[in-house]
């Protein structure tokens, strides 16, 4: 299976889902609506011809101030075929929240903390969503393009 087929599977089992499909140095972006992203990332993980067992890395970016405000990438590996694949949802402004992929793929626990620590994203289902690098009486999220510059 390669990545071309992995698309064409995503938008036939999830039609209208599928917002965007970019490549860009031979890496394939799907960008997809939010309430889809939990559905579509299990059917990835379970599918035994796509198995994406493996959350490479989750993060957060602003782009402030363009609307909607916020994205969150999840890059996403199959070790049985090698392939790597690249998720991206975007957020509003205001009350960014998503659903989380943590019943996917535990290794989202410490990446969504984080996402949620410096960037202010909710991850809706998360069992334990906290603060990870900052302390719990810190105001703010220091990787938003608005946060003053001496904190």
């Amino acid at each position: 299976m390669d990545l071309a087929t992995v698309v064409e599977r995503v938008k036939k089992k999830f039609p209208e889902a599928v917002l965007e499909v970019g490549a860009f140095r031979g890496e394939t972006t799907l960008r997809i609506r939010p309430e889809d992203l939990l559905s579509l990332c299990r059917f990835l993980r379970e599918d035994p011809e796509m198995a994406f067992d493996f959350l490479i890395d989750l993060c957060g970016v602003d782009y402030l101030p363009r609307e909607p405000r916020f994205q969150v990438v999840y890059h996403l590996c199959s070790t049985r075929t090698r392939l790597r694949l690249r998720l991206k949802v975007s957020l509003p402004g205001t009350d960014p929240k998503i659903a989380s992929v943590f019943s996917v793929w535990k290794a989202a626990d410490w990446m969504e903390r984080e996402a949620f620590d410096m960037y202010g994203i909710t991850f809706a289902g998360h069992p334990d969503l906290r603060r990870i690098l900052l302390t719990p009486e810190w105001q703010g999220y220091p990787l938003r393009k608005d946060y003053p510059l001496r904190g």
